[in-house]
């Protein structure tokens, strides 16, 4: 745990460079708003929590708000791994919003994603709008109530917020007997473009009171069209809703900036830079062991254009991914463990003729060092031997043992998008507690 805190910025000068923004000659008349999503506190990876590095993070992101005079701090959706987070990811989040109202950031907007518990979020909602920490875990009885006025010192309003949800299936659409999925589909995205406009809507009706020209900021966690994602970055597809791309045009014009979350990969939205996905702050699986994660500082006021900075989020641990044949894996281990980097490794073995002994000295190369041997894989490029027979059920998600069931049955492949939207449903209704789900 030393070494994690030694990594917070004011320690490492190369993080510090990463992650300081210029100045750009800011005007008093701008808010400065940290967009961030997709926390998922208490989630592990090959069976292991990361509390450790989720605490890092959220110490990290402290400074960043004290140093670089964030006004404003949303998070758009997925703050927790599951539904039932564990006491440890509550107390994590919980003193982390104790300690954001200590400092300059005046608004804090919380909105779920579709891992998150709607009533476990909104439960406090009254005691934290106190402390101008605002939560919306679902679709509230007006719209009104999803709309938000941030003011600066003074008191005049700065920017005016539409904290949109997860949008679920049942809070947008009305389901009827003997539609088809493609009908379902329809209707969904009609619901959610409807939302939109109406929340938008009373987001006009607040600017239009103002007298002045203040900057809309809107916050959404869905599935962009055009968004992208990689394989084993953690986005798992549970519900008819992720199957969708939601066009830009469900996005109203007024919007000046677009704080979106459910996408772990950072990114524009149709190439445009004030449409955005934050991603998640941690690689979420060893499919992303090359790639940076980022926070976004966005300037947005009514006498410049919007101006987004990206905020390299440093590592705490490195998830490192190794291929080779026995040899090639053993020197690259030891690499690893000279170069003192705390790090977990995922192995794929190109060796058909290894047998369980070398898995079993791989651990014991790394026995007592900072590096963590957490898969060894069979690669599928081995020849004979299958990588199936390497996996646990836990490294499969829920679409994977599907895809195998259906490989089991022999079903035919023109069946089989179908009956993977219609799981996929099933599976959504579950997991979100809607016994409709049909």
């Amino acid at each position: 745990m030393d070494w994690l805190r030694a990594r917070i910025p004011g320690s490492d000068p190369a993080i510090l460079r990463q992650s300081v923004v210029p100045a750009n000659g800011r005007r008093t008349s701008s808010m400065r708003v940290l967009h961030t999503s997709d926390w998922h506190l208490g989630s592990s990876l090959a069976g292991k929590k990361r509390y450790d590095e989720e605490e890092a993070f959220l110490d990290w992101l402290m400074g960043v708000i004290s140093r670089d005079s964030i006004d404003s701090l949303i998070i758009a959706g997925d703050i927790f791994d599951s539904g039932t987070p564990s006491n440890r990811a509550l107390e994590l989040y919980y003193r982390f919003l104790g300690r954001v109202g200590r400092t300059c950031c005046r608004h804090v907007l919380v909105t779920a994603g579709n891992h998150d518990s709607p009533s476990l979020l909104t439960a406090p909602r009254e005691l934290l709008s106190a402390l101008d920490i605002h939560v919306v875990g679902s679709i509230p009885p007006t719209v009104d109530e999803e709309v938000f006025i941030f003011t600066k010192e003074d008191g005049d309003p700065a920017l005016i917020v539409c904290g949109v949800p997860f949008l679920r299936d049942r809070d947008v659409r009305m389901a009827e007997a003997g539609e088809s999925i493609e009908e379902k589909r329809s209707r969904l995205l009609a619901g959610i473009s409807n939302h939109y406009r109406e929340v938008c809507e009373v987001a006009e009706q607040h600017r239009q009171r103002t007298g002045s020209i203040v900057p809309i900021l809107a916050t959404g966690h869905l599935f962009a069209a055009g968004g992208n994602t990689i394989a084993d970055d953690g986005v798992r597809d549970l519900s008819i809703g992720n199957l969708l791309q939601v066009s830009a045009a469900a996005f109203p014009s007024c919007i000046d900036y677009l704080a979106l979350g459910h996408l772990h990969q950072p990114q524009m939205v149709g190439g445009e830079t004030t449409r955005r996905y934050s991603g998640s702050p941690f690689m979420m699986g060893f499919g992303e062991s090359d790639r940076d994660k980022e926070v976004l500082i966005v300037d947005i006021g009514t006498d410049r254009p919007v101006h987004v900075e990206p905020m390299i989020v440093p590592r705490i641990r490195d998830l490192v991914q190794i291929h080779g044949d026995a040899d090639q894996v053993r020197d690259k281990l030891t690499e690893l463990i000279f170069s003192g980097r705390p790090s977990w490794v995922e192995i794929l073995l190109e060796d058909s003729g290894a047998g369980p002994s070398v898995r079993d000295e791989f651990y014991r190369i790394t026995d007592g060092s900072t590096v963590e041997v957490q898969k060894v894989k069979v690669s599928p490029n081995a020849g004979s031997i299958s990588s199936i027979t390497q996996e646990s059920l836990e490294e499969l998600n829920p679409d994977e043992v599907f895809r195998r069931c259906m490989d089991a049955a022999e079903e035919p492949e023109e069946n089989r998008e179908e009956l993977i939207a219609a799981f996929r449903e099933v599976l959504a209704g579950i997991l979100e507690g809607d016994t409709n789900a049909s």
